[in-house]
């Protein structure tokens, strides 16, 4: 299990909103992806579906969207995880607006470990540690 926060900037460009200017909801799932790749490392990633076969998916996804982020922000994504299990892994994801007083967006997201026949594996643990 982890208990630190780990932080990544976002910038809000125009091609991440909408007509009113205001964040597409479904980027911020785009975000929180990002936020994920850091904090695993792109070429552990890469390893575990290259050499390994195994790979994440999406098990189920809370969101909540409380205020929205807008052109020009930068946006800070505040994640966090734990192991839940054998077979997955609960990501707490927030986007943070400048001087925010409360997230603008949180997602509890559930990630499953499977392999190229997409069958459950258990969690490289070794990765998560």
């Amino acid at each position: 299990m982890s208990n630190e926060t780990y932080h990544l900037p976002v910038q809000i460009y125009y091609e991440d909103t909408d007509h009113s200017g205001v964040v597409y909801h479904a980027n911020y799932l785009k975000y929180f992806e990002r936020s994920r790749e850091q904090v695993i490392g792109k070429d552990v990633l890469v390893k575990l579906w290259k050499q390994e076969g195994l790979g994440f998916a999406v098990y189920k996804a809370d969101i909540v969207y409380s205020e929205g982020a807008e052109f020009g922000d930068i946006l800070d994504i505040r994640s966090s995880y734990q192991i839940d299990g054998k077979y997955r892994i609960i990501w707490r994801h927030e986007a943070w607006r400048p001087n925010g007083k409360k997230p603008a967006v949180s997602c509890e997201l559930h990630l499953v470990c499977m392999d190229r026949e997409k069958k459950l594996v258990p969690i490289p643990f070794d990765y998560f540690s």
